[in-house]
């Protein structure tokens, strides 16, 4: 296992829609296992294969609070195909979106189909944290950043900093 660098929300390549992947095979379980080091490393609570630079429709999630004991996700061409009416507001971050957060509105439910590791069809039923975790991913396979639900005013600052904090760290 490795970790791998997560791209920031300047880089274009987040704004592509990710392939599907054609093959469950032991390449795609080595990225599995590095995505699932650098989302813990991060630490985050999910990570997309596009926030690492690879525009497949891959993501990883686990938003177990205990590190002893985790309980990650692995969805391989997740699609929500069902969101309840009912909404929930999360204080939502981005790895991708370093050190900025913003309450976004969600469906407070959602099911998703997908594909397993075992390469077979499985689908989950989320709510809560986990729903809107999942829809946050499958947004980055789509090409869409969490700040794309807020105004253009508070978006266009929060990719100003991300910019500034990357020259300054360049800069070091």
């Amino acid at each position: 296992m490795s970790l791998r660098p997560i791209v920031t929300c300047l880089d274009p390549i987040l704004r592509e829609k990710s392939a599907p992947v054609e093959h469950v095979d032991s390449d795609l379980d080595k990225l599995i296992e590095d995505m699932l080091e650098t989302m813990y490393d991060a630490p985050g609570i999910g990570l997309a294969a596009i926030q690492i630079g690879l525009p497949r429709q891959l993501l990883v999630a686990d938003i177990s609070d205990d590190d002893a004991v985790r309980s990650p996700h692995v969805l391989i061409n997740p699609k929500v195909v069902w969101t309840s009416d009912e909404r929930n507001v999360y204080n939502e971050g981005c790895l991708s979106v370093p050190e900025h957060y913003a309450e976004v509105e969600r469906p407070a439910a959602c099911k998703v189909t997908f594909i397993n590791r075992d390469g077979k069809e499985d689908s989950i039923d989320a709510d809560g944290l986990l729903a809107t975790c999942l829809q946050h991913e499958i947004d980055h396979l789509n090409g869409v950043l969490f700040i794309d639900y807020l105004s253009k005013l508070k978006r266009d600052m929060i990719i100003r900093k991300v910019a500034k904090a990357n020259r300054d760290t360049e800069m070091v």
